[in-house]
């Protein structure tokens, strides 16, 4: 099996044994010549590397001395390896926010208290998931009860173990490297970093951001291009918003898909349209039969199907979008964790002109940050950071120099590999106790992510399946919950919180319940 790196998207299929050494050294060279890898970004441990792409340790440490002595890398005792020289990714100018009517907001703080805010009630007899004044969209439909949560005239067990949400192992936060980087910000953080960041984030972290997609996701982004967002629903809000003042009523949507993405587009846009996924991904014929110039797709890793949209289907995709002017909205789900394939490659890097990129901190550290980013088309850019600015001003800035230290030290690319290892053993163990107590179903979406999709016999109800599960002390989530046309029953199940040992017996309940 070819393997690869996440590292600079690098892919070792057919290299010659022979001419390792030299592969890996232009690639690292081209890399640093185009500013991919800016002066100081942290290399890889020559070890980590070497395993990722299936080389010897010794052909990557060949690789770096070469570099090394042409200046371009520097071994720093204690602190690994950095590029030493390179182009120098320069932030622009600050982007003036722009004047309300009244001449009020044009100045930092104007308008607000600086108080606590709380989150908007839905208007009588509106309830969420639907957008002021109008109906909700096919497919939208109100939160339902949430993970564990109990099914009418049934008695929650003691204990339930969680396999409804899709969260990484959230004990594993990097807890002491945040609060160190944390202390390190604020005892060097300058007047102008603690007044009011541009809207569209601080320059610190969308510079580091930068090189971070391009090294990671092969998302050609300059820092300018780079809009931070309250994780990936503020990126879709956002969107919707700018898509909806210039006339975009209707978005479609994958078919089974993520429910929250479907009920947050639905609150802002007047139709959601389900189109079927196979399995290549979505069926772009069937999305070129609707009237939509708008599509949310998760290319990486379908959710909750967990296929990985086909070269084919990419191609298509953009195509559809050319010839409608429209816009593809990539949600870059489930990317960070890959275990049986190599890297692929986001597909903004296909056509940044038509490809909205968005991703977040929510799989790679945790939820709680609120932390994710949006590299809008450029027609849409101004209209993006106009609505961001606003509508709060931009996100928190003390947490975002956080980030920042963490991306350009290397801490979060170590944690995710740390994080990698460890969901990978819990895969393994979630796929061999569903084929063992539950023989028969077929499992889905194993390459990647943090959650397995489980088929059940044709002719099961998914939902009352998931009741019984709940009642013998396991919360699972029914396939039907995020679908909009029916379907064949399933049960997503999320693995990534638990160790083996808790994964082995929650599945043998559950199969016994199927």
């Amino acid at each position: 099996m070819s393997q690869g790196s996440d590292f600079l998207q690098l892919d070792a299929a057919g290299v010659p044994r022979g001419g390792r050494t030299g592969w890996l050294a232009s690639a690292l060279r081209e890399a640093i010549g185009t500013g991919v890898l800016g002066p100081g970004a942290r290399m890889p441990a020559t070890r980590a590397l070497a395993e990722d792409l299936g080389f010897a340790r010794g052909t990557v440490v060949e690789a770096y001395q070469r570099l090394t002595e042409e200046g371009l890398l520097a071994a720093n005792r204690g602190a690994g390896t950095t590029v030493a020289a390179g182009p120098v990714l320069r932030e622009p100018s600050p982007r003036v926010a722009p004047r309300t009517r009244s001449g009020a907001g044009d100045r930092p703080g104007a308008g607000g208290t600086g108080g606590p805010a709380a989150a908007p009630s839905p208007e009588p007899g509106r309830r969420p998931g639907e957008g002021p004044g109008r109906t909700p969209g096919p497919g939208v439909t109100a939160p339902g009860p949430g993970p564990g949560a109990v099914a009418p005239g049934r008695t929650a067990p003691a204990e339930v173990t969680d396999l409804s949400t899709g969260l990484p192992d959230l004990a594993a936060f990097p807890r002491g490297a945040w609060l160190r980087a944390e202390r390190e910000v604020l005892a060097t953080a300058t007047a102008r970093q603690l007044g009011y960041a541009p809207p569209q984030g601080t320059p610190e972290l969308r510079v580091e951001l930068s090189a971070w997609l391009a090294r990671s996701r092969g998302v050609d982004a300059p820092p300018e291009r780079i809009v931070v967002s309250a994780g990936v629903t503020g990126a879709l809000s956002l969107l919707a918003q700018v898509l909806r003042d210039r006339g975009v009523e209707e978005v479609a949507l994958e078919d089974p898909g993520a429910d929250g993405n479907r009920r947050i587009l639905g609150y802002w846009m007047d139709r959601v349209t389900p189109v079927p996924v196979d399995g290549e991904g979505i069926d772009v014929a069937g999305l070129a039969r609707t009237s939509a110039t708008a599509v949310a797709v998760t290319p990486a890793h379908q959710f909750p199907t967990g296929v990985v949209l086909s070269p084919g289907r990419r191609r298509d995709l953009v195509a559809w979008a050319g010839q409608r002017n429209g816009i593809v909205i990539e949600d870059d789900y489930d990317a960070e964790y890959r275990y049986d394939r190599s890297p692929v490659r986001a597909m903004h890097s296909l056509a940044p002109h038509a490809v909205a990129y968005t991703s977040s901190l929510s799989k790679t550290l945790a939820p709680a940050l609120r932390l994710g980013w949006l590299v809008p088309p450029p027609r849409l850019l101004d209209a993006v950071v106009e609505r961001r600015w606003a509508t709060d001003l931009g996100s928190p800035v003390l947490p975002q120099l956080v980030l920042a230290a963490l991306l350009r030290d290397g801490t979060l690319a170590r944690h995710l590999r740390s994080m990698r290892t460890r969901h990978r053993a819990r895969q393994r163990a979630a796929v061999a106790a569903v084929r063992e107590y539950m023989p028969g179903c077929p499992v889905l979406g194993v390459a990647a992510g943090v959650h397995l999709l489980v088929m059940l016999p044709d002719g099961a109800d998914d939902e009352e399946v998931a009741a019984r599960a709940l009642d013998a002390g396991v919360a699972v989530q029914p396939l039907s919950r995020n679908r909009s046309a029916p379907g064949a029953p399933g049960l997503v199940v999320s693995y990534a919180g638990h160790d083996p040992e808790r994964l082995r017996d929650a599945v043998a309940r559950l199969g016994r319940v199927v």
